[in-house]
């Protein structure tokens, strides 16, 4: 009986993490999409990966490329969704938000430079 109670919660819970999924699934197709550097970001890391598949990279350099992927897309969600937030809460021009913007997007930059070091790395030694 006790068996039976533990699984009747296991739906909802995972009912739950289901839309939690989902809703983060739909966060990265808007940035994706909709989002002029996030379209950019997504052509990049179709590019790095068609590569990485072409050059026939190994496991701890697939690694470092998907990582680098990953945080470019996270810094760049990030950003989005400060972006966001502040021209709704804030519509009016102001030096703090401005400032924070900013800040965001130059986690972006940190990423992306961080990433394109990564690709030299990687793949420069073999075009060379």
């Amino acid at each position: 009986m006790r068996g039976m109670d533990h699984r009747a919660g296991l739906r909802p819970f995972l009912a739950r993490r289901c839309r939690s999924f989902a809703c983060a699934g739909r966060g990265l197709w808007q940035m994706c999409t909709g989002q002029v550097h996030g379209r950019f970001h997504l052509v990049a890391a179709v590019t790095v990966v068609a590569a990485g598949a072409a050059f026939g990279l190994s496991a701890g350099e697939w690694c470092a490329v998907a990582l680098a992927i990953a945080g470019v897309f996270a810094a760049e969600a990030c950003n989005t969704a400060l972006e966001q937030l502040a021209d709704a809460l804030h519509p009016a021009l102001d030096p703090g938000v401005g400032r924070a913007k900013d800040l965001a997007a130059g986690a972006v930059l940190a990423a992306a430079l961080g990433a394109a070091a990564v690709g030299g790395i990687v793949f420069l030694p073999r075009l060379l």
